[in-house]
């Protein structure tokens, strides 16, 4: 297993804002080489420059995006030591979601994952060594109410983290996910007035995620920056799941003004 540490290479995926800008700022404050990643080029530049990261503007959801990134990661850091998988997507409502907010939540939130894996695990397993890490949510262990484009693709998204876990941890590689109910992001403006299990009341800092995250950097433990009122949800879906289905629907009609 190899432990983030000064000198480590490490990328970081939709860094130009939130908690990927912010892992990224932990990571080169801690000494380690940084390549940041986003579609957004302009904000990732100032980014990059600001903190001292090296940048690579693009699309990482596409086939040929990731290719590129993982490219130009090695040829600016000679190996890739971690990869943090950020981006993230939340398109869609209810059941009016068109098809193409599913197939952009989908290929962002999930596909951009599995072809960052396909590229990297060979060298890892070669190596003995790697760590990859997906940001994802509560809406991946528990649900969204008002978006089922980000609660399945969430769910999806923590399946495959837990598949490479599950599949590789006894050839040195890490898998581990990043899951918080609320980060006060962009993301959670955007959703602010989203019924559901997202709220910004007592929403964690993007600085407070990057703390969690680089102290689970020196471990294998799955499970990162996870609030104990989930955690005892997840627990309670788990031991339970009608009657946790049950008061997830009374709150459902509570918000709709029906209880």
């Amino acid at each position: 297993m190899n432990v983030l540490a000064p000198g480590s290479g490490v990328v970081v995926t939709g860094a130009a804002r939130g908690i990927g800008k912010a892992l990224a700022t932990r990571f080169v404050a801690e000494g380690c080489r940084v390549v940041v990643a986003d579609i957004d080029a302009d904000e990732l530049a100032i980014v990059a420059d600001s903190i001292g990261a090296f940048a690579v503007p693009g699309d990482t959801a596409s086939a040929s995006g990731s290719a590129a990134l993982v490219e130009a990661a090695r040829e600016q850091l000679g190996k890739i030591d971690a990869w943090y998988g950020n981006a993230g997507v939340d398109r869609g409502r209810g059941l009016e979601a068109s098809d193409h907010a599913w197939l952009t939540s989908y290929e962002v939130n999930v596909l951009a994952h599995v072809r960052a894996a396909r590229l990297l695990l060979p060298d890892w397993v070669e190596r003995g060594a790697g760590r990859f890490v997906v940001t994802s949510s509560s809406a991946g262990l528990l649900t969204l109410l008002g978006s089922p484009s980000y609660a399945a693709t969430e769910h999806a998204e923590i399946a495959f983290a837990e598949w490479l876990a599950a599949t590789y941890r006894h050839q040195g590689v890490v898998a581990q996910a990043i899951v918080a109910r609320s980060v006060k992001t962009a993301m959670l403006e955007r959703s602010s007035g989203l019924p559901g299990f997202i709220s910004a009341e007592g929403a964690l800092t993007a600085e407070e995620v990057a703390d969690a995250v680089w102290e689970a950097g020196q471990t294998s433990q799955f499970w990162v920056s996870l609030e104990p009122d989930v955690a005892e949800e997840y627990a309670a879906r788990a031991a339970d799941v009608d009657t946790w289905l049950d008061g997830v629907n009374r709150f459902r009609q509570e918000l709709d003004g029906h209880a």
